[in-house]
């Protein structure tokens, strides 16, 4: 049953800081833990929570706002679970920070922690389209931007790789992974010895250790039969059918491999037919595979929004998604558009990996100006005239470099392209003749741009005018990804995208409250030449 937690509202009568010497309760309520209670702990919405818990039977909750809040505390340390209730029950500061005055009460145990986590996640994969996290990070962002004054018209993007608690794999080991576990979920008496002996160590150890890289063919394709021969048990046994492990193998076989008619089995693909979302691991069926530059991914891709406005004291994130990492950037951004436009976004600082045509027109519709560091594609030839150096208005190309107007023109709405004709005897004469990207016919010289090129030019000479401010802008959020992984980000202890999607929340919302505090602290960057690049005194260190 849900109650709210207001006790520390109210004083109670053995209040330990009632004992405390003036100064060290001065130098405790100043300290992070201070910070914590007043700006973090006093503006969780609890009310949020009450869906989790039963409405007219149970017992009372243990309160929501102190296990929320040790889920942060965890994520802002980086603490394991164990090490965090150790905090909880002797560390002054941490229970002051859950306001918490005494040591007489409130003991928690991994159970309670674990309980919570779980009603927290069955509650998201049952309503994928309300999410506690990230509503708690909302709520607490917009209180941070209040009470720090931060500007946040001008904001950063960029996106991250994470790896769930997975490891590497090739196909003959996640083949082996996906089959052993759906064998042990499996009633041992309806399966025949050629699946039992997956049960066997020695088994596994004679297919995946004891092998040479010459069988590596042969022994995937013995549990691609063995993957077709449990599929077939499970068609006549619907209680096998029903476990998630053997629908997992199904995928895996229709993913890595192709009936064969004529010899009546299944043969694994050509490692080039395999695509991203194929499954990657039996113990998290949602993460996928991306090759980015020349690094190789597996898991989830994490992509943020930050306030960069120099005149800020500090820079929060106003935004975050979690998804698959073969999701592409420019989707990312689409996706979110609407959402970072309601912190007040009106300028955004991105890489050249965010650059697509559709993205310029939905920031274009949100009155968002997008600003690119870079660019992808292939890099215009330098030694001809640009498209841009044609005067063009709406859709129509008036003039060529020169000045000359254009005879015929016309827009093909269909391929989105213009089209437009010059005299070929004045374009003999011309300066630019021997430069000019026109096709040069006998009657005239024609050009032809479609929309996708003529904004791809724009952006780049824009790009070429505004590089080293856009760049300026936008660098420091490489240094938020890189803090984010050192609180555990780049290696998470969890699985499947929900999980990771919880975590990686509860993560943010820690950084955050690591730049509020040097808010409060005063540990304010104003400028370049001011930057105290050491460790300021009363940071945030583990507790």
């Amino acid at each position: 049953m849900f109650f709210e937690n207001n006790d520390h509202l109210q004083q109670g009568l053995f209040d330990s800081m009632s004992f405390m010497h003036p100064r060290i309760k001065t130098n405790l309520e100043k300290s992070w833990a201070g910070v914590f209670y007043r700006e973090v702990f006093c503006k969780i919405d609890e009310s949020a929570f009450k869906v989790l818990y039963c409405e007219d039977n149970g017992r009372p909750n243990t309160p929501v706002n102190i296990l929320f809040s040790l889920e942060l505390i965890k994520h802002l340390f980086n603490y394991v679970d164990e090490v965090l209730v150790e905090q909880y029950h002797f560390n002054i500061q941490v229970r002051y920070a859950l306001g918490l005055r005494d040591f007489a009460g409130n003991p928690i145990t991994l159970r309670t922690l674990y309980a919570f986590r779980k009603r927290i996640c069955s509650y998201t994969k049952a309503n994928p389209d309300n999410d506690l996290i990230f509503d708690q990070f909302r709520n607490l962002t917009e209180h941070f931007l209040a009470v720090a004054n931060i500007k946040t018209t001008e904001q950063r993007v960029d996106s991250t790789q994470v790896m769930p608690n997975i490891k590497r794999a090739g196909r003959l080991s996640v083949a082996f992974d996906v089959l052993e576990q759906a064998v042990k979920n499996c009633p041992q008496d309806l399966l025949p010895e050629s699946l039992k002996q997956l049960l066997d160590p020695n088994f596994e150890k004679e297919l995946l250790y004891r092998s040479k890289a010459s069988e590596a063919k042969s022994k995937l394709q013995t549990l691609l039969d063995l993957c077709s021969e449990l599929v077939e048990l499970a068609q006549k046994h619907q209680p096998i059918a029903e476990l998630e492990s053997v629908q997992l193998v199904k995928r895996f076989l229709e993913e890595q491999a192709s009936f064969d008619d004529e010899k009546g089995n299944w043969i694994a693909k050509p490692g080039k037919e395999l695509n991203s979302d194929c499954l990657q691991s039996a113990y998290d069926p949602d993460a996928t595979f991306r090759k980015k530059g020349d690094k190789e991914h597996i898991g989830y891709v994490v992509n943020i929004s930050e306030t960069c406005n120099e005149e800020n004291p500090v820079q929060l994130i106003t935004d975050f998604a979690v998804e698959k990492n073969n999701v592409h950037d420019t989707t990312l951004l689409e996706e979110r558009l609407d959402t970072i436009k309601e912190t007040g976004a009106t300028e955004l600082y991105v890489d050249g990996g965010y650059y697509s045509e559709d993205v310029i027109n939905d920031a274009q519709k949100a009155n968002i100006d997008l600003r690119f560091t870079n660019m992808t594609g292939t890099t215009p030839n330098t030694d001809k005239l640009s498209i841009t150096d044609f005067d063009i208005e709406g859709n129509e190309i008036k003039a060529c470099p020169a000045g000359e107007p254009s005879r015929p023109c016309y827009f093909n709405k269909k391929s989105r392209t213009l089209t437009a004709h010059f005299d070929i005897k004045k374009c003999r004469n011309c300066q630019y003749y021997d430069i000019c990207p026109t096709k040069k016919g006998k009657k005239s010289a024609i050009i032809n741009i479609t929309t996708k090129s003529l904004l791809a030019a724009q952006t780049r000479q824009r790009l070429k005018e505004e590089r080293k401010e856009n760049t300026s802008k936008r660098a420091a959020i490489e240094g938020t990804n890189s803090a984010f992984k050192r609180c555990g980000a780049d290696e998470l202890r969890v699985r499947t995208l929900v999980k990771c999607r919880i975590v990686l929340g509860l993560k943010i919302i820690g950084r955050n409250i690591r730049q509020i505090w040097r808010y409060f602290t005063n540990d304010i960057r104003k400028s370049i030449k001011e930057r105290d690049r050491s460790v300021p005194n009363g940071a945030l260190i583990p507790a």
